[in-house]
């Protein structure tokens, strides 16, 4: 297996300092507000790549923190009348049922900053004892020209850093790219007793602090948004590595941006989607298979227009499914002929497929590509004349390479069942408008995939022809 290193810029061998076993990080929302499509696409590259180690077989540990205390936490709680505790609380309710609508895989643990600030304040404690942090007036800041490593992550050296970040102006540092790891309390901001007075932790520290904690010095895995390379991934190696001696992360896995109808995603631009609007009209698999169908390194186009193609893309591999198991349900019990047993094999030449493009630094793309190959040779080769073996392997085979996909799950072909209904409610509310061509036209598509509409006294009635 290939994956692209962000650090050296380059495809690597991956291997892991515990054989059979993965620790991975991955940076989670601040929880002020409901998450946009654009975090949705980080969050579903990240839980493919958990599943699909998963499935070749690795014991994943995956950590994803919440940040509950920060500069837009504080604001937001300021402008609801509210505390910053309680803010967290609710949008960290509100981030689990948009996650589990997506059918994200809850993570082994997900840590909140605000759990941890004794061991943050003896990471910052350490820091200054080693001579990388320095504390002003309350505030402790991170001296960056003590790490000669500053800028290896990003691939620029401090200098040109620094003249391309916007740097927080503050004469009291010792260099203007010098960092907050403490910051000293200001009027109306929750504070915890530290031994520089009352104050909180800076945002890179909190990951750097959690990561240590719960996965060790040094872990497998690194990941986050690409827009967080710098200042966020740079700063939590330099303060890990300057308080460990260790390298903080073999891997470094960066997820491009997400842009909307070929712009950045702006309220302003009125181009803004949270999750929770675009769950209500489109299922998750739609939402998966539009995210995963770029490579994750590949910048995304996101639009209404795209979704609706791959709604009907995710339709094509869940109307093999639905063939399959309206097969298996009508044919007679019979054994699998030898014939069979070597189509059978055939069939499985695509799995192997589907992991030689995923052991690419995790192509989706690809690997979704082999997907349609294994739905159109199964519709062309499988019939009413295969045997039941044959028929309901082929459908383990489908959902099989699905799963890490997190998509073909839906058990008894429900998403296509509700599909129907949405359908059959559309014709009877243009029969009443007495819109005759639209109903005849739903009425005709439907046939075309084999569903057959029955009008009785109860109402419509359907089946599968």
């Amino acid at each position: 297996m290939k994956v692209y290193n962000t650090l050296t810029r380059s495809k690597e061998e991956f291997t892991t300092l515990v054989p059979g076993e993965v620790n991975m990080y991955v940076c989670g929302p601040t929880v002020y507000n409901f998450f946009h499509i654009g975090n949705a696409r980080t969050f579903i590259v990240f839980d493919t790549i958990r599943r699909y180690l998963e499935y070749r077989g690795y014991k994943v540990k995956f950590v994803q923190n919440f940040t509950d205390i920060d500069d837009k936490m504080i604001k937001k709680a300021n402008d609801e009348n509210t505390t910053v505790k309680d803010l967290g609380d609710r949008y960290i309710e509100e981030y689990y049922k948009d996650a589990d609508g997506l059918k994200l895989k809850r993570a082994t643990v997900n840590p909140r900053a605000t759990e941890y600030m004794n061991e943050i304040i003896d990471f910052v404690k350490g820091l200054i004892d080693k001579g990388y942090a320095y504390e002003v007036n309350g505030d402790v800041y991170f001296s960056t020209k003590k790490f000669s490593g500053y800028g290896k992550l990003s691939g620029q050296n401090i200098e040109d850093l620094q003249a391309g970040a916007r740097i927080d102006v503050d004469d009291r540092k010792k260099d203007p790219m010098d960092f907050a790891v403490w910051k000293a309390q200001k009027p109306g901001e929750p504070a915890w007793e530290s031994p520089w007075g009352m104050g909180r932790p800076g945002w890179h520290i909190e990951c750097s602090c959690m990561a240590k904690k719960l996965l060790g010095e040094t872990i497998d895995i690194h990941a986050g948004g690409s827009d967080l390379v710098f200042p966020h991934h740079e700063n939590e190696i330099a303060q890990s590595e300057s308080l460990t001696g260790k390298d903080f992360a073999r891997y470094w896995i960066h997820c491009a941006f997400l842009n909307v109808n070929n712009q950045k995603m702006s309220k302003s631009l009125n181009n803004f989607f949270t999750v929770r609007d675009i769950l209500e009209k489109y299922d998750a698999d739609v939402v998966r298979f539009l995210m995963l169908s770029g490579h994750y390194r590949v910048q995304l186009n996101f639009s209404l227009e795209l979704l609706d193609s791959a709604k009907a893309s995710v339709e094509r591999l869940y109307n093999s499914i639905a063939n399959l198991q309206h097969l298996y349900e009508n044919v007679a019990e019979n054994s699998i002929k030898e014939e069979e047993k070597d189509y059978l094999q055939s069939l499985y030449k695509y799995r192997e497929r589907y992991i030689e493009k995923m052991d690419d630094d995790f192509n989706t793309a690809d690997a979704i590509s082999v997907l349609f190959d294994l739905a159109k040779d199964i519709n062309t080769n499988i019939s009413a004349d295969s045997s039941r073996e044959l028929i309901k392997s082929a459908e383990n085979l489908m959902r099989e390479l699905g799963e890490p996909l997190g998509i073909l799950q839906h058990s008894n072909n429900e998403s296509l069942e509700e599909e129907i209904e949405k359908l059959i409610e559309e014709r009877q509310k243009a029969r009443k408008e007495k819109n005759w061509a639209l109903a005849d036209k739903i009425r005709d598509d439907l046939k075309a995939r084999g569903i057959v509409l029955e009008d009785t006294p109860q109402g419509v009635r359907w089946k599968k022809n």
